[in-house]
């Protein structure tokens, strides 16, 4: 009888499952994690293949014209090509994961070294231009929301739209131009180029935010319009609360959750820009020692820096999930 009522509940409840399968926390750390390792492993794949379709010789572009046969067999061997397709790939990887990203083919330095050296200023343009963007984008996208909502002051949505779509639509390399163009070449307010001072940061960050702060502001006035018609906050608005306690307190919590998830699918178009606006700035970044890299074929260095600002982008979307599920638990753990 006692078999037959356990039976009975355990038909009822589902099947009986550890502990750890049914922790949603490590359902959640196990997905993101399997996520980021196959994406790793991608990316280790396209940037191992990268040298190898490219077109062109790496080897004899970065040789004196009319070298050997001999020397250039030296040079492969010294590079590992004259080893079969699979045994280099894992070469690759086990550099990688020993921190070894070779050698420069044009200059015979380190390409690790050459990233640690390049790396610092790039990561401070884009991350100062990430804050610019959010600091931008979601007080003006709130703002915009409150005061038209339920279709209140009407002459406020037309240019507010028109002003972030055209913004928006400008492309940031063309962007970067058009303002050392005004800025440096006409006015002579600001530098044209380098990493003089603080004045040389103004333009880079203006370039590489100010299109991205326009799309991201259009979707937080959205969705703010969407968080100010729930209950929720109809309730505290009845209640007279503060300013602060009915739009920050429980509005902004709401609507952190889409800025976070876009501001993630945005990142590879920062991360993009950078590259380009770091060219027209001749800012001594990853940017343009790509650029640099690629115009003398020196494609170990290309790999190497694909392969880290790759990195960057999987490993900041790994920390906009978390954030996201640390704001918003249910949801985003449901979702996996």
């Amino acid at each position: 009888m006692a078999s037959t009522e356990t039976a009975g509940r355990l038909t009822q409840s589902g099947p009986l499952r550890p502990g750890w399968v049914a922790s949603p926390w490590l359902t959640f750390a196990a997905r993101r994690l399997g996520r980021l390792v196959v994406a790793t492993g991608t990316l280790l794949t396209l940037t191992f293949l990268m040298l190898h379709l490219v077109p062109g010789d790496p080897v004899r572009s970065s040789l004196p014209p009319g070298a050997s046969a001999e020397l250039i067999r030296a040079k492969r061997h010294e590079l590992g090509l004259d080893k079969s397709l699979p045994a280099q790939f894992v070469d690759y990887v086990g550099d990688v994961l020993h921190g070894r990203f070779g050698t420069s083919i044009a200059t015979g330095e380190s390409v690790g070294s050459i990233v640690a050296n390049r790396l610092p200023p790039t990561v401070q343009i884009a991350t100062l231009a990430f804050l610019t963007i959010l600091v931008i984008a979601l007080p003006t996208g709130i703002a915009v929301a409150v005061l038209t909502r339920s279709g209140r002051r009407w002459w406020l949505d037309a240019p507010f739209t028109f002003v972030t779509g055209f913004v928006g639509a400008i492309p940031q390399f063309l962007g970067a131009v058009g303002l050392v163009f005004v800025f440096s070449v006409t006015l002579k307010w600001l530098p044209v180029a380098g990493r003089t001072g603080v004045a040389s940061y103004i333009l880079p960050i203006v370039a590489l935010s100010a299109g991205l702060s326009g799309h991201l502001a259009r979707i937080v006035r959205v969705e703010t319009l969407v968080v100010l018609e729930k209950d929720y906050l109809r309730t505290a608005r009845s209640k007279r609360l503060s300013v602060i306690r009915t739009y920050g307190r429980h509005a902004l919590p709401n609507i952190l959750t889409s800025v976070l998830t876009i501001s993630g699918m945005m990142l590879p178009g920062l991360i993009g820009g950078t590259v380009l606006v770091e060219s027209v700035f001749a800012w001594p970044g990853l940017g343009t020692t790509l650029v640099q890299a690629i115009l003398a074929q020196d494609y170990q260095v290309v790999q190497g820096i694909v392969l880290l600002l790759g990195i960057i982008v999987l490993v900041t979307n790994l920390v906009v999930d978390v954030a996201l599920a640390l704001i918003d638990p249910q949801s985003s753990i449901r979702s996996t």
